[in-house]
């Protein structure tokens, strides 16, 4: 397919209960906590990194979108013609603006329609498109379960570029789903199939649906339990990320920490469970001593950084740097990614391009490799 006229749909509150440890951004309680909290919007930022990769062929693309944060305010500043069809209905938007703005943007003319969200997007899509309109995902969620969206804002950018260069993309229909909010923030993933989006394909562009995790070797976790917690330093405090290998160190401690959130622990105790991107830095900020990072990637997409954990924030990564980081995942996990890099996509395009590389992996006990990590950038 050639692409002339673009569509641009942006959830604008996508993203913001992550760094606030809220486990998703549905409703507008929740959005009103994570601003509290000092969190600031992410999905325009996003959504400008993809348009950037465009600015070659501005004289060969429309932006089609509605007003101000919905698309119109990051599509001005990309450089391309831009076409504004509608607005949303009250302030803030919601679901009902993004489908509104899905099926008029289509009715405009647009060839693609590229949508900036997470899993709760993916669905209004679904509702307002069907499985016959291709689209796009710039991932900006917490939630990130489906198999609609690209690696990162970049990889996105490359698709698209791509496209308009006249490429033959495949289309392939790629699969929705979505996650029970309210069981998600008491520890339960509650997961299921909405639907199927229409999606351009090419390479290695798109991520995978999330494994559940389930098929996990019990025996391979707990050594790599055994053998992280053998290495724990006195003094040091340890940002313990989400999932079920990160869980079994601190289980291997006789402590009860948090599936889906991001412990602090220190000297074999915890100080503090599913904290925020904001209290995080604040215990860096006071601890005396030496800080790492404890993180697995997400079975099937190989996301190391950016899905399920943003309450690690680029500012919180450049405190401790990249040397401070442990990774631990079973090789079934890894070679379940079939030769395909783990990845990181923090939402600061720099620092993903700075951590990219080969990174230390635990495996089992006395057990890890080297595996290349990727921002996407293919």
């Amino acid at each position: 397919m050639k692409l002339s006229k673009l569509g641009l749909v942006v959830n604008p509150w996508a993203g913001v209960g992550g760094p606030a440890g809220l486990k998703g951004s549905d409703g507008a309680d929740t959005v009103a906590r994570a601003l509290a909290e000092g969190v600031e919007p992410r999905a325009n930022a996003r959504a400008a990194v993809t348009l950037a990769a465009l600015r070659e062929n501005v004289e060969r693309v429309e932006i089609l979108c509605f007003g101000g944060d919905m698309g119109e305010s990051v599509a001005r500043g990309s450089g391309l013609a831009v076409r504004v069809v509608g607005c949303a209905a009250s302030q803030p938007s919601t679901a009902a603006d993004t489908e509104r703005a899905a099926r008029e943007i289509r009715a405009a003319g647009a060839d693609l329609i590229v949508f900036v969200g997470g899993d709760g997007t993916a669905r209004n899509m679904v509702n307002a498109l069907g499985d016959h309109f291709p689209v796009l995902g710039i991932p900006a969620g917490v939630k990130m379960h489906s198999a609609c969206f690209a690696i990162s804002p970049t990889a996105a950018g490359e698709v698209l570029r791509r496209l308009l260069a006249g490429r033959l993309v495949d289309l392939h229909e790629r699969e929705v789903r979505d996650i029970d909010e309210g069981a998600f923030r008491e520890g339960r993933v509650s997961t299921r199939y909405y639907g199927e989006l229409l999606v351009p394909e090419e390479g290695h562009f798109l991520q995978a649906v999330k494994n559940a995790g389930r098929e996990v070797e019990e025996l391979a976790v707990a050594d790599i339990a055994a053998e992280v917690v053998e290495g724990l330093e006195p003094g040091t405090l340890y940002l313990v990320g989400p999932g079920s290998t990160t869980l079994a160190i601190l289980n291997e401690l006789g402590l009860e920490g948090t599936l889906l959130g991001v412990d602090l622990l220190c000297d074999g105790q915890l100080i503090a469970r599913d904290v925020s991107a904001k209290r995080i830095q604040a215990a860096l900020a006071s601890h005396r001593g030496p800080a790492r990072l404890i993180v697995t990637a997400i079975g099937g997409q190989g996301h190391l950084i950016g899905r399920g954990n943003q309450q690690f924030s680029p500012e919180v990564l450049r405190t401790l740097g990249r040397d401070n980081v442990t990774v631990v995942a079973t090789k079934t996990k890894v070679t379940g990614l079939q030769g395909r890099p783990l990845l990181v996509d923090s939402g600061d395009p720099q620092l993903d391009e700075q951590w990219s590389g080969f990174i230390r992996v635990i495996t089992g006990y006395r057990d890890a490799i080297l595996y290349p990590l990727s921002n996407g950038d293919l």
